[in-house]
């Protein structure tokens, strides 16, 4: 199964070990699904994670090895569609333009962002329901 992490699902797998979304982490980490990535995708992971590096107690080194590991385990997805405007945020467009070219689902802390991507059959998903898809595909 193939997804689009967005970067919120990053800061908070890295600001708690509790989440959901560090459990998707551990998943992805141990194989049991794969994500997609794009070069909007990976600099907008880049920017996301020096921006809080402080508050998530990594070093600019450390986020960027985090950035380089999800490069390094990801689908390098080329996109050759633009499917602009279609969602609130222009800011999210490149987000759903990946999972429409890698086929995946996306899974973001903001379902409500990506209205519109049911056009496109493409699921949004909450770490929390993307974590019990997974448990029951096990």
């Amino acid at each position: 199964m193939r997804v689009v992490l967005d970067s919120s699902v990053l800061v908070a797998a890295l600001r708690s070990r509790r989440g959901a979304s560090f459990a998707l982490l551990q998943a992805l980490r141990a194989g049991q699904f794969e994500i997609a990535v794009s070069v909007p995708l990976v600099l907008e992971y880049e920017a996301v994670l020096l921006r809080h590096s402080t508050e998530l107690g990594l070093l600019p080194s450390e986020a960027i090895a985090v950035v380089d590991y999800l490069c390094a385990i990801g689908h390098r997805q080329e996109i050759h569609f633009l499917w602009r405007p279609t969602l609130n945020d222009p800011g999210d467009e490149f987000v759903l333009e990946l999972a429409v070219a890698a086929e995946g689902s996306v899974v973001t802390h903001n379902v409500r962002d990506f209205s519109g991507a049911e056009s496109f059959n493409i699921r949004v998903l909450t770490p929390a329901a993307f974590l019990q898809i997974l448990r029951e595909d096990q």
